[in-house]
């Protein structure tokens, strides 16, 4: 088939006399015996303006240095997800350079929201693009679900009942339809080994798995949030967290601490079969700014 009609766009509606959905669908036709090649990017910070530095370190520059190490690992991925943190302090201007940044990547992308984020900021600036910002994304063998994880006002996670509803019937959609499952949110549902940033993880986690463990289709989950690399399996689950494109956290620290790790992004091969082949990428061929002595950033 080719390329251009598998990346053929078309929307899921409702059926008449259905029941009111809380899925925002969107298919992307994908032949349904190849791999979905997914690029995740997470934790941008992107500030007010551009080059304003994090921790010492330019945003801006640390994401271009990203996205064009991954033009180099992946010419055209399927898919870009972009899981939170995207603006450092929520502001227009950050989500349009993003936008520009990323979109020669891919054509398919989607943002979450990240407890950085302004949730109606975000909105105006995907007003060019209706499709930045879905729930339910099915492409080939595949279903991704991205949940909204933000608190507003806070730097913790917690999905609440709408989420938690809104996964139960996306999952039972993709069960029913044979797709396999990847779930996507912004904070970590699970404690990474340091206690600083896991007091910052999903409140209602166990509602959270509860839904989870009612389906063997799904897969793997990942956010973003902690800025490390994390990677091992829960009941059959692969569970994955990503390094930011820019400052990274020191791993099993009970303070806040950054290493001096480089910017990175994540490779999701998504298989055919249900398998998820995936590998992290960091930018190693230069150097990059960063405070190794700063107590926090909030």
């Amino acid at each position: 088939m080719p390329r251009s009609q598998r990346f053929a766009v078309r929307l899921a509606l409702p059926r008449a006399g259905a029941m009111s959905s809380l899925l925002d669908t969107i298919v992307i036709e994908h032949d349904i015996g190849q791999t979905v090649n997914v690029l995740q990017i997470t934790d941008t910070h992107l500030g007010l303006e551009p080059s304003t530095p994090l921790l010492s370190m330019d945003t801006d520059d640390s994401l271009l240095a990203v996205l064009g190490l991954a033009a180099k690992v992946l010419p055209e991925p399927d898919l870009l997800l972009a899981t939170g943190d995207l603006s450092d302090q929520g502001a227009l201007d950050a989500y349009f350079r993003l936008r520009d940044y990323t979109r020669s990547v891919c054509q398919h992308q989607f943002w979450l929201l990240g407890n950085h984020d302004h949730a109606e900021t975000l909105r105006k600036a995907a007003d060019s693009n209706k499709n930045l910002i879905r729930n339910d994304i099915r492409v080939g063998a595949w279903q991704i679900v991205m949940l909204n994880s933000q608190i507003p006002g806070q730097v913790g996670g917690r999905l609440g009942p709408r989420q938690l509803a809104l996964l139960e019937e996306a999952l039972q959609v993709s069960a029913d339809a044979g797709l396999y499952s990847l779930v996507c949110l912004h904070h970590q549902p699970e404690p990474v080994g340091s206690a600083w940033i896991d007091a910052q993880a999903v409140l209602d986690a166990d509602e959270l798995f509860a839904v989870i463990e009612q389906f063997d289709h799904v897969k793997g989950m990942l956010w973003g949030h902690v800025h490390q690399e994390v990677d091992y399996v829960r009941d059959q689950v692969r569970m994955l967290a990503t390094p930011s494109t820019c400052v990274q956290f020191a791993r099993h620290s009970d303070e806040f601490k950054v290493d001096d790790l480089p910017p990175g992004f994540r490779l999701l091969q998504l298989m055919p079969d249900g398998s998820i082949n995936t590998q992290v990428h960091r930018v190693t061929d230069r150097a990059f700014s960063v405070d190794l002595s700063s107590s926090g950033y909030l």
